[in-house]
Formats: structure tokens, C-alpha cells, sequence
């Protein structure tokens, strides 16, 4: 037994295929330097056609290069972490710290209720002493019907938990569950169970919808229990005071199941709002309660907002010491005396809106403020006071989520997340600042990776422009088919790309997939990054300040069966769009005029002068096939809308118009 003591509780290994990565950026990085060789080989004269293009394209790969480097070093050492459960479960069962989870919503609309509630539920039925184990809702939406849905919940859990331990449930979300297990016909017992669980869920499900729908909550069901009282108060979701409410009190002896097993402690909360005072959107809800392989080689995993687990003293603004130990019999003690109701009021003040007021919440303690991407941040703060963090990826996924399935909202949610990364990375807080002497240099170089989103948009954009226009004008950009520099160009490219091919199908992906995965980078590069780039320096100039777009969960059933059909969403007019399609009309358009000369032999030499430039351009048409499908053959009410096709098709003829004369 005390050999076992002594045993490790994880082990640390090298990624496979670590050695064929370093081989492959080697030789990318040999094949670059011949490019470059090339480009300042045959820089053209002054005065010459095209020479500050080539300039500038020469100047965008330098860039390119750059970010190419800073994703191989954070690629270079991979590692991977594996645990030995059965020793922790012998060594620290009865030791095991308290844990508190922290759940967001905002919107009822946007997130509703039921998709709230499944998470509490899976969260709560979590393989954890529930006597251990404290789960909070942080409701900014201040909603009287994710409250109901809650208390749903509650009731609800007393028989989930125990059917997720009786039948080794996964997922444990009741929904996602329900939706792909299949009854268990041939064992009567477990079928009856299951038939019963699965009909009390759908008549709770229904209940919660119906009065979200009939969007009041009758006196009937607010009599239910004396949180509803709260609601009489409340202005608006902006205005309004400290509603915190005790569900299920993990110290009460009478807090069991069905089967007579504690449960979890639950607790609702919405934070005092006043016009006032600046409530900080997600980052003041998660202060007012208190994942990556080669991030992890190079010093540390970053914290990107959820899926993540905290040390309670990181959050408190405390440096790590060498002779810190966490006493987890004092975190977990739950013997306070007060009751549930005194225990309410008394922590109501610690979510009023001028509790933060001259404290240093926000600054040194808590999720970091006045920043759109505050858990980035946050873990940046944590690791440069000294502080480890790990990634672990285990294959029972410890966490679940939900992503836009619009391109819009994808769209707009990469604007936001680029625009607070260059934040940070032009402010005091720049890894290079604020990490320095603090973290390893490589840890400060694999933050670029994500800080340095918005301003790929401009050389991106060069890219998918330039070269076109000068197709266009017959101004040649690359070596000639027949010269051996070509060589360089088609080694990197096609090297670069079936790498990134074979890597995605080694994960588990498809050709398709991939496709797809490039068309994203570019779409997010040529729209995303730019008008998060063009939001800093706005809000910069003061010409604009910072809001939170809450990104929808939900989409109606035809939106979603768009997207199992693969069809791409548009059906709205958006600035963005009218870019990707203004991007993709510009390279058609070059590409059909490159085409006439080759075909029509105006031009004896054309192709072998310009085949580079006409392949680049042709790959832009194919990556834009869908959007050439909304503007002109799609019917259906997902197609781009005749405003965006109008504005497009002038922009690009403008661009073609102005580079011919």
C-alpha cells in the first residue's frame, strides 16, 4: 500500500509523429528561403510596371513566414498527459478538494432555458462527491423563466443523478442523451426505467417551453417558491437588484435524491445591475461567484473561456510560492450554521454592482476587465505570477459545447475574439511585457498565435487581391512556368497543404472537411480579423467603445437543416458579407479575363508568364463557389440578398475598371 503511495497520479508523453513535424518544417523553411532568394532577386527596376506590388506581396510573405514560425514553435514540442484514476480514487477519496462550477447565461432567447438547464444537470452529475461538489448559474438576463427552468432542474436531478449512476449515462446532458440512446427493449427493468426518466424529462422540457413561450409566469407557479418575489423588483434585465437563491442546499441532510445519496449544491444568481455602473459583462458575473498539447510543451495551457478548472487561489490574485499547499479540508468544509435564507442574504452583497467599486476585482483579482477576450487574459495574468497550467484532453470529454452553425455569427464571434487578442497584444499587457522574465520566451511567442488574428486580415487581403488585378493588367508576380524558381513556390505550397490534409484526416476528419476548414480561414481572415482590426482603432480614436455580442445557441429548424445539409446560411445583409462577395466577384472576374487570353491566344507566352498567378486566382473562384451560388442560383431565403449582390458587382467592376485604365 505504501508502495502505491509513492506512485505517480499522471504521466507525461511525447506527441507521436513529433520528429516527421520537425523534418516537414525544416523543409518549408528551406523552400521559403529560395522564395525569398527570388523575390529580392528580382525586385523591378524603378519605374518599372508592378513594382510596389511586388513589394508589398513580398512584404506580405515576410509576414506570413513570421506567423509561420511562431505556430511551429508552439507546434515543435508537443505533449500529451495521461491520468491514473484508480490511484487518485485510492490515495485521496476521502481527500478530494470542493469544487465549484460556474455556468453562463445572459440571454433566454439566445440561450434558452432547457439548453441552460441540461447543462446544470450534466454538470451535476458529474462522477464527484456531490458533497463536494457546488454548481452556480450566473443568469446576467436576470430571467424569471431560466429561474423556473432552474427550479425545474433541481426537482428534476433528484432522479437523474441516480439514473446517470445506475446506467453509466453518457452524455449526461438528459438531452443529448435521449436524443441518440436507444431504449433498452430486451432488459424489461432497465426499459421501464428508462421510458419513465425519459417522459418526466420531455414533461418538464415542455413545461419549461410553454411558459417561455406564453412569456409570463402564473400565480399558480410562483407560489412555488419565494425566489419568484424577487421578480416584483426588477425594472429590466439592466436594472435591477442582487436575486440569489439557494436551490438545493448541499449542507442539508434532507438535500437527497430518490435513493437517499446527497446532491450537489445549486445556486441561482443574477448580479445587481444599475445604469450606473459598469457591469463587465461575463468577467463581473464570474467574479461575483468567486484548454493545448503544444502551448502545454512550451510552458503552460492558456485559459480560453470554458472547459477549464481553477485553483481557487489563482482567481484571488495570489502568487505561487514553492512552499504553497492547498488545505482542502478547510475549502471544503461546509459547517456553516447560518440557514439557507440568512446564508442568502448575507452573500447578496457580495453581488451588488459597487462591491467591485475601488478594489482591485478585475485588476489583480478575478477574471481581468476592460477587455473582450478576458479569459485569455486572465490565464496570462495567472501564469506570469508564477503559476503552472496544464492541458489534458482525456477520451471521455470532460466538456461538451455548442458553436454558431451560421456563418454570420461565426463570422462575428471570430470579430470579437480578434479584435480583444490584438488588444492585448498592443497594450501593457502584451505577453512580451508583461510576461517578460515571467514565462518562457516560446510561451510568449505561442500567445501570438491568437493575439495576432486581427492584422493577418491585411496581407491576407493583399493576397486575394493584388495578385488578381495585376493578372488582370498582365502584370506577372511569380516566376515564369519555365523558370527553376517555380520549383520553390509549387515545393511550399503543395508540401504545406498536404501536410495540413494529412494531419486532418489523421485526426479523424475527411477531404471535405478540410476543404471547408480552408474556406473558413480565408472567409475569417477577409472579414473577421479586418473588422476586428478597424474595431480597435475606432474604439482607439474613441470613435466607438466596446459591447458584447452574445453569440446565438439556437437556430430554427430549417437553418438547421441547412447546415446538416451543408448548405451555407447567408439570407441577411451584412457588411461582411458584402466583402466575401465583392472578394469572390473580383476573382472571377480576373480569373475569366485571364482565361480569354490563354484561350484566345492573344498572348503567345501568357500562360507560361502567368500560370502561378492564374492558379491562385482559380483556387479563390473554387474556395468561392458557395457564395457565387448565393448571389445567382440559390432561391431559398438562406441566399444573399439582391442589395449585397448590387453593391458587390459594382465594387468588383470598380476595382477591375480602375486597374485597366
Amino acid at each position: 500500500m505504501a508502495k502505491d503511495d509513492n506512485l505517480p497520479l499522471f504521466e507525461t508523453k511525447l506527441a507521436k509523429g513529433r520528429i516527421l513535424f520537425q523534418f516537414y518544417s525544416l523543409l518549408i523553411f528551406v523552400g521559403t528561403c529560395f522564395i525569398f532568394a527570388y523575390r529580392l532577386s528580382h525586385i523591378p527596376a524603378i519605374g518599372e510596371p508592378g513594382r510596389w506590388a511586388w513589394i508589398g506581396l513580398f512584404c506580405s510573405e515576410l509576414w506570413f513566414c513570421f506567423y509561420w514560425f511562431v505556430t511551429t514553435v508552439v507546434r515543435w514540442n508537443p505533449i500529451y498527459r495521461n491520468t491514473f484514476k484508480d490511484r487518485l480514487s485510492h490515495r485521496y477519496e476521502k481527500a478530494l478538494p470542493g469544487i465549484d462550477i460556474f455556468v453562463c447565461t445572459a440571454d433566454p432567447v439566445i440561450e434558452p432555458p432547457v439548453m441552460v438547464i441540461n447543462t446544470i444537470l450534466s454538470v451535476m452529475a458529474y462522477d464527484y462527491p456531490p458533497e463536494k461538489l457546488n454548481v452556480y448559474l450566473s443568469d446576467d438576463g436576470a430571467s424569471e423563466f431560466t429561474f423556473y427552468a432552474m427550479l425545474e432542474a433541481s426537482r428534476f436531478s433528484k432522479i437523474w443523478l441516480p439514473f446517470c449512476k445506475k446506467f453509466k449515462v453518457e452524455p449526461r446532458s438528459p438531452e443529448a442523451y435521449f436524443r441518440i440512446a436507444v431504449e433498452p427493449l430486451g432488459e424489461p427493468v432497465m426499459a421501464k426505467e428508462w421510458s419513465t426518466v425519459k417522459m418526466l424529462y420531455e414533461d418538464m422540457k415542455n413545461r419549461i417551453e410553454s411558459i417561455t413561450k406564453l412569456g409570463r409566469i402564473s400565480k399558480e407557479i410562483s407560489k412555488e417558491h419565494k425566489g419568484f418575489d424577487e421578480w416584483i423588483l426588477v425594472a429590466s434585465p439592466r436594472d435591477h437588484q442582487t436575486i440569489l437563491q439557494i436551490l438545493i442546499d448541499g449542507r442539508d441532510s434532507e438535500a437527497v435524491d430518490i435513493q437517499g445519496q446527497p446532491l450537489p449544491t445549486l445556486v441561482y444568481l443574477a448580479r445587481e445591475k444599475r445604469p450606473q455602473y459598469h457591469h463587465h459583462f461575463k468577467a463581473g458575473a464570474m467574479n461575483a461567484m468567486m484548454e493545448m498539447p503544444g502551448y502545454d510543451g512550451n510552458g503552460g495551457s492558456c485559459y480560453i473561456g470554458t472547459g477549464c478548472f481553477h485553483r481557487r487561489e489563482t482567481l484571488s490574485g495570489q502568487k505561487y510560492s514553492k512552499n504553497f499547499k492547498a488545505d482542502w479540508k478547510r475549502l471544503s468544509n461546509r459547517s456553516v450554521k447560518e440557514s439557507t435564507i440568512v446564508l442568502e442574504e448575507k452573500c447578496k452583497v457580495l453581488a451588488s454592482s459597487s462591491y467591485e467599486e475601488n478594489s482591485q476585482w478585475g485588476k489583480e483579482m478575478g477574471l481581468k476587465y476592460d477587455c473582450a477576450v478576458e479569459d485569455l487574459l486572465t490565464g496570462l495574468s495567472i501564469q506570469c505570477r508564477g503559476w503552472k497550467s496544464i492541458y489534458f484532453n482525456p477520451e471521455r470529454k470532460g466538456f461538451l459545447g455548442v458553436a454558431p452553425i451560421t456563418l454570420l455569427q461565426s463570422l462575428v464571434q471570430h470579430k470579437r475574439w480578434s479584435e480583444g487578442d490584438f488588444h492585448i497584444f498592443a497594450s501593457r499587457n502584451c505577453p512580451f511585457v508583461l510576461g517578460y522574465k515571467k514565462i518562457p520566451l516560446k510561451l510568449q511567442l505561442s500567445y501570438c498565435i491568437y493575439l495576432l488574428w486581427a492584422p493577418n486580415c491585411l496581407t491576407t487581403l493583399y493576397y486575394v487581391i493584388v495578385p488578381s488585378l495585376c493578372l488582370l493588367r498582365g502584370i506577372s508576380l511569380f516566376p515564369h512556368i519555365s523558370s527553376s524558381w517555380v520549383l520553390a513556390f509549387v515545393f511550399v505550397i503543395f508540401l504545406h497543404r498536404t501536410y495540413s490534409l494529412g494531419e486532418f484526416i489523421r485526426f479523424g476528419g475527411t477531404f471535405k472537411g478540410w476543404w471547408n476548414d480552408q474556406r473558413m480561414w480565408l472567409y475569417k481572415r477577409t472579414t473577421s480579423y479586418f473588422f476586428g482590426l478597424l474595431d480597435y482603432i475606432l474604439k482607439r480614436l474613441g470613435f466607438s467603445k466596446s459591447a458584447f455580442v452574445i453569440t446565438t445557441k439556437v437556430a430554427d429548424d430549417d437553418v438547421s437543416q441547412r447546415y446538416e445539409q451543408e448548405v451555407m446560411e447567408f439570407g441577411t445583409s451584412s457588411p461582411m458579407f458584402t466583402i466575401l462577395a465583392t472578394l469572390a466577384l473580383l476573382n472571377a472576374f480576373c480569373f475569366l479575363g485571364a482565361l480569354k487570353r490563354v484561350i484566345a491566344n492573344v498572348e503567345i507566352l501568357f500562360w507560361e508568364r502567368f500560370a502561378l498567378q492564374i492558379l491562385l486566382c482559380g483556387l479563390l473562384v473554387l474556395i468561392n463557389l458557395p457564395v457565387y451560388q448565393g448571389l445567382f442560383f440559390r432561391k431559398d431565403v438562406a441566399s444573399l440578398p439582391t442589395s449585397v449582390t448590387f453593391k458587390s458587382t459594382m465594387f468588383a467592376l470598380l476595382a477591375c475598371a480602375i486597374t485597366l485604365h
